[in-house]
């Protein structure tokens, strides 16, 4: 990157630059006739007593005369004034919607080639630069780049030419005046550079401050467990508040600064309106100076301390933009750094990686010069399986990520077919090889992104529709802005790649490569949790709905009957809560909230309707009357608050107010007592809470809500509630809970586990799997993939390599964090599906290396020896002693 800021524009926008140039050019003849116009018109269309005509109409020093009279003369300059005003007036828009979009375009551009360079850095790099100091110089810290870029050539022209201009005009009217317009300029343009280049000095500060801030605020929340687990809140308090000292001192001392250069230019611009009244004036008064003239000079003078003060403000704002570009470029340039060609050239043809794979001394170093391999050397056709061994530090991670190019070797190469591994395009090595390592991250995708992000290394087809939800001179803009041309929108999944020919057959492979990543019961598992959409997937509405009749059959057997209550319009469900019972359907979006359900006045009118509203309010009584005396004497965070009570232990002393209050009189209830106490009967579950409030007569008067909510629902409110139908598929609900249609009975033993096996074996019999599966497939993983356990992760690491199918799988201690049972599973399914195909598995157990065809085995970075597990379980050397201790 350029390492001026003003280089980086002129590289980008010379062109643009010139253009602006030329129309702040074209705008200075309208200018200074505006300047000019209100002279003529106070000295001769004013004039008491002037000519009847012809009058003159100076322009440019020529007289253009007009017979008129002197009222129209003087509508005639009035209205070309306001000509004047507003052409003026549009040339400034123009000009200033043009710099606008200059530095949108421009700083677009340098967003987009600062995240291309941190997808180039070495990863080594990240181990000393944390994302709290990338993020805010991509996001913040280049934002008044934008603002710049835009007035870097055009205002120093623009401002600058209204100066020289309004001092020329000053002086064209009196020179003395014009000496004392400019006579504090010079010193203005000496004292506040320097003032400024201390407040320079004191930005550049702040902003490494501001990145120590963010980095400390990642590091938090990246560690809070650790916080947590070692009682160190107090410290890292401390901690912070040292950073924010620290800023403080150093914004206070810049506003001291930036306030006194501020009131110096204020000061001297006021000492020349001063020259003005007292020198005009006394030249008014000698006659050498006529009004019109002084009143010209007055108000051209007025114009003139904009442009100045924009110039002061440009200036400063240009050395706080010039440091704010160094520390970036310096920031983005490593050691290392990936070629850019190498990231995104596409290779001509298919480009298979085949022949003789050779490790030909190989060294890796550390910043430091701390080595932790040295001298590795060895070969094998690519398609080989190849087990490498060793303890902790034996440096047998390190070799994994070299030999999968995730970092570059210090010294020796690595070829493959004769190839120089470190001169392929990332379209070949991330392509043609796999690679997991034993630690992943996921984007905050769904499972199925995740799974088909191996897949989407460029657009196979065009966006549905064309991308109409894209402007349309999108395009454009990407080429103005040097961005990628690539719609993202489109279809990205390389069908091919996978070996698929359609979305069935894809799918199919998708569940194939669950199994074997042994996956296909976690995923199954979401899938029961997630919900499918009936209108766009209508012939999955319908299977599961004929999964609902199976378990509804079952529910003959008294001995299934036992562990579900089936929802009946007609019947009150003694498992489901007050809420869900006056609902009897499930909210769409937050109207119908059931936490919140009781604050609604809908609802409240219902209540109301019925004659329930008072008998809501005494249940809420006796509620908080009986957890007040349950749970008074428990300590806050108890888990039966969770599991039993329906008042957080925090607001156990406002409710004992409130029922303090009721005591003397429910009359005397504020509103807000009310709803607290009539919002608790709703959480009521009869069968698991036993508080005998929830009757048979309550039961039919709730059943009476029921109805009265259903029928006298608003028209606006319908789509808030999907509403249970014995014989229609609930979209809101998730696919388990359409097969159950019902609630698990409270106080079954092992109910779930037993309504679980039930539903799976009437899932396999109507050979749903496949269908929940895929619905398990829109799961969101969250940020990193933190709704899911590191083992499920590392599974979808896993999965999502064997999906696209690479001739070499690099497997880093990949399924360390997974029980024996797993990693056995994934070890035989993952060599015999990769039979004929190269596999690099770095191990973690010793044992395991009987499976592969060659083993390295590696101690304090070097290789001892090499060999089949024949021949070096038998050698006497350092691979017999591992496996020997296990």
């Amino acid at each position: 990157m350029e390492q001026s800021i003003f280089k980086y524009i002129l590289r980008y926008s010379k062109s643009q630059q010139i253009f602006l140039l030329f129309v702040i050019f074209a705008f200075y003849p309208f200018l200074f006739v505006t300047l000019d116009l209100p002279k003529i018109i106070v000295n001769r269309a004013i004039k008491p007593g002037g000519d009847s005509g012809p009058f003159d109409v100076p322009i440019f020093g020529f007289e253009i005369p007009l017979d008129v009279s002197q009222v129209t003369y003087l509508l005639i300059l009035s209205f070309a004034y306001l000509a004047l005003v507003f052409i003026t007036g549009g040339f400034k828009y123009y000009i200033s919607v043009f710099k606008g979009r200059l530095g949108e375009r421009l700083l677009r551009r340098l967003r987009y080639q600062l995240y291309g360079r941190i997808l180039r850095f070495p990863s080594p790099h990240f181990k000393k630069t944390s994302q709290g100091e990338l993020i805010p110089m991509i996001t913040a810290e280049v934002e008044p780049l934008g603002g710049f870029i835009g007035i870097a050539f055009a205002d120093p022209m623009f401002f600058g030419g209204q100066l020289v201009l309004i001092i020329s005009y000053i002086m064209l009217q009196d020179w003395v005046l014009g000496l004392a317009a400019v006579a504090m300029i010079p010193i203005q343009g000496f004292i506040i550079p320097r003032l400024q280049k201390k407040v320079n000095a004191l930005g550049k500060q702040r902003v490494q401050n501001v990145r120590r801030l963010a980095d400390h605020l990642g590091e938090t929340v990246s560690g809070i467990g650790e916080i947590h687990a070692n009682n160190a809140a107090k410290l890292e308090l401390a901690r912070f508040t040292d950073r924010l000292s620290r800023l403080y001192d150093i914004r206070y001392e810049i506003y001291q600064r930036k306030f006194f250069i501020k009131f110096l230019n204020n000061f001297i611009d006021k000492l020349t309106p001063f020259f003005f009244f007292s020198i005009g004036g006394y030249l008014v008064i000698q006659g050498d100076l006529t009004v019109g003239a002084l009143v010209a000079v007055l108000n051209a003078y007025k114009d003139l301390a904009s442009p100045w003060k924009e110039l002061l403000a440009w200036y400063q704002q240009k050395e706080d933009v010039r440091i704010k570009y160094e520390q970036v470029v310096e920031q983005f340039a490593p050691q290392g750094m990936m070629e850019e060609e190498l990231q995104l050239t596409e290779p001509e043809g298919p480009s298979p990686i085949e022949g003789e794979l050779i490790v030909s001394n190989v060294g890796l170093a550390d910043e430091d010069g701390v080595r932790s391999l040295e001298g590795i050397s060895f070969d094998a056709p690519v398609n080989t399986h190849i087990a490498i061994v060793g303890d902790g530090g034996s440096g047998k991670s390190d070799l994994g990520t070299v030999l999968a190019r995730m970092i570059s070797q210090t010294s020796g190469t690595i070829t493959i077919g004769g190839v120089d591994v470190g001169r392929m395009p990332e379209a070949i090595t991330g392509r043609r090889m796999g690679y997991v390592g034993p630690s992943v991250y996921l984007q905050a995708f769904s499972v199925g992104d995740n799974l088909l992000y191996g897949l989407k290394h460029r657009p196979v087809s065009e966006a549905a529709g064309n991308g109409d939800d894209l402007p349309k001179d999108w395009l454009e803009e990407a080429r103005l802005t040097g961005n990628s041309e690539d719609d993202y929108h489109a279809d990205w999944v390389d069908l091919a790649e996978a070996g698929a020919t359609d979305q069935n057959s894809l799918n199919k492979r998708l569940i194939e490569m669950l199994k074997l990543a042994d996956l296909e019961d976690d995923i199954y598992r979401f899938g029961l949790r997630g919900v499918v959409d009936p209108e766009e997937q209508p012939e999955v509405a319908v299977r599961i709905m004929s999964a609902r009749s199976a378990l509804r059959e079952r529910l003959a057997d008294p001995a299934v009957a036992q562990l579900i209550e089936p929802f009946d319009a007609e019947k009150y469900n003694t498992n489901a809560t007050v809420a869900e019972n006056i609902l009897f359907g499930l909210p769409v979006g937050e109207v119908f909230d059931i936490e919140q359900l009781a604050a609604h006045p809908y609802i409240r009118d219902i209540l109301a309707k019925v004659g329930l509203s008072d008998d809501f309010l005494e249940m809420g009584i006796q509620v908080a009357q009986t957890m007040l005396e349950l749970f008074a004497d428990l300590p806050p965070g108890h888990e039966f608050f969770e599991q039993f009570s329906f008042i957080e232990s925090d607001d156990l002393p406002e409710f004992q107010a409130i029922l303090g209050r009721a005591a003397r009189g429910t009359e005397g209830l504020t509103d807000d007592d009310r709803l607290r106490l009539i919002s608790l009967p709703f959480k009521l579950i009869p069968a698991r809470h036993r508080l005998d409030l929830i009757n048979e007569q309550m039961m039919q008067h709730i059943l009476e809500a029921r109805r009265a909510f259903a029928e006298g629902l608003p028209e606006d409110l319908r789509e808030s509630v999907a509403f249970f139908d014995v014989d229609s598929y609930n979209a809101a609900a998730s696919v388990q809970d359409n097969i159950l249609f019902g609630k698990l009975s409270y106080g079954q033993a092992q109910a779930e586990n037993k309504v679980g096996s039930l539903v799976g074996q009437i899932v396999d019999k109507l050979e749903l799997r496949e269908t929940v599966i895929l619905a398990g497939l829109e799961f969101q993983v969250g940020i990193g993939g933190a709704r899911l356990s590191p083992g499920q992760r590392q599974k979808i690491m896993i999965a999502r390599n064997l999906i696209r199918q690479p001739e070499l799988l690099i497997l880093n201690e990949a399924t360390a964090n997974l029980d024996p049972a797993s990693q056995n599973w994934i070890m035989d399914h993952v060599l015999k599906y990769w039979e004929g195909k190269g596999v690099i598995w770095i191990l973690n157990r010793v044992s395991d290396a009987q499976q592969f065809d060659k083993i390295v085995v590696l101690k304090s970075g070097r290789i001892m020896e090499t060999g089949t597990f024949a021949e070096l379980s038998k050698a006497g050397g350092e691979f017999q002693t591992m496996l020997e201790a296990g």
